[in-house]
């Protein structure tokens, strides 16, 4: 597995300075969030949902023919190998996001499944729109962490998933979680999401246990870079460089002008495979 140091890559550097500048006071003023819903607890019968309804990826590998994207429920019952897998959690969006599937079918591609539940299979889940009060949201990171625990426990029963080359991932919403992980996992990446004091979290609690991250961000992410009028903290820098400083195997890749949703970009593709062939080699 990789151990290199922290490092940064930012295509278009010198276009950075301007793309964080400060906002104007016009532009201070927080929208107005929006709460639906009350439920924040799995129940046994929405536990159940959130992995039979789960969003697969299978290699052909693994298939047999060709590969497979669908739920969990549909895919094929028989296993030709075992293969790495990435635990995805999507962000506040769900499943419904075309960008995960397309992800997922890109990562068979490579020859490495994922599995990605389904949180919105809970009756009633809190959903919102930003910002909203902080113990709220927090409710909702406690619900997305207890999705990492039924998604570990589903892989240990599935005959595709290579138990020791477990990657943990999520975006936005879900990336809260799995910075907060302490896993053990073969690693761990957080897709927009900067791991920093602001409006959507209480702390940020990211773990700095071994294994190697990637964090991908835009520099003008609309939620957590400084771009965003009402983030809440002015030092913000809009990624994890601050969190994973003393990590020894912390890459940080910085997308000028990407949107918050930067999964399938050539450039944020072409990070994610070099440093998972870097962490899967045999």
């Amino acid at each position: 597995m990789p151990r290199t140091p922290i490092r940064i890559a930012c295509a278009f550097a010198a276009l950075l300075g301007p793309l964080l500048a400060a906002p104007s006071a016009a532009q201070a003023q927080a929208p107005v969030g929006k709460i639906e819903g009350s439920a924040f607890v799995h129940t046994a019968e929405s536990a159940r949902a959130a992995i039979d309804n789960a969003l697969v990826g299978l290699p052909a590998r693994v298939t047999g023919g060709a590969p497979f994207v669908g739920r969990l429920s549909a895919a094929p019952p028989e296993a030709r190998a075992r293969v790495p897998v990435v635990l995805f959690l999507h962000g506040s969006s769900g499943l419904g996001l075309a960008a995960i599937a397309e992800w997922q079918a890109w990562l068979a591609g490579l020859g490495i499944a994922s599995l990605a539940p389904d949180s919105m299979g809970l009756p009633g889940r809190l959903k919102y729109s930003s910002p909203i009060d902080r113990p709220t949201y927090e409710k909702v990171h406690a619900l997305r962490a207890s999705e990492i625990a039924l998604g570990a426990a589903a892989l240990r029963t599935l005959p595709w998933a290579d138990p020791a080359r477990v990657v943990l991932a999520g975006t936005s919403e879900g990336a809260v979680a799995v910075a907060r992980d302490t896993g053990p996992w073969a690693g761990r990446m957080m897709f927009a999401w900067s791991c920093e004091d602001n409006y959507f979290v209480e702390q940020p609690r990211t773990a700095t246990g071994p294994e190697p991250v990637l964090n991908v961000i835009s520099s003008t992410d609309p939620f957590f870079s400084p771009s965003n009028a009402w983030l809440g903290n002015p030092q913000a820098l809009g990624h994890c460089g601050t969190a994973l400083r003393g990590h020894k195997a912390a890459t940080i890749v910085l997308v000028p002008g990407a949107p918050h949703t930067l999964l399938n970009l050539p450039q944020v593709r072409a990070a994610t495979r070099g440093w998972l062939e870097d962490l899967l080699r045999p």
